[in-house]
């Protein structure tokens, strides 16, 4: 079995010039520049997200989607301990 997620990470710089993200799972995938960018922008405008006096998302620097593959090769988790030989 193979399941594939998406997840869109948003990546800030800090107030101290760091990099900091933000992440969403299963975001939607039709995302375009303008519309992260503008999201991105208010969450930096705004300035709620802060830890030990340091804005975390101060500055926009990126938006990526990350793509991640899981294969299964086998998986006996349904498996009840009476039940294995």
């Amino acid at each position: 079995m193979t399941e594939t997620t998406n997840t869109l990470r948003l990546t800030f710089l800090n107030s101290e010039n760091k990099k900091s993200n933000l992440s969403f799972p299963d975001a939607a995938a039709n995302l375009d520049k303008v519309a992260v960018k503008g999201a991105m922008d208010v969450i930096s405008k705004e300035g709620v997200f802060e830890k030990e006096e340091v804005d975390l998302y101060k500055v926009p620097h990126s938006a990526s989607y990350i793509e991640r593959t899981v294969t299964t090769v086998f998986d006996d988790s349904k498996t009840t301990a009476g039940e294995q030989a």
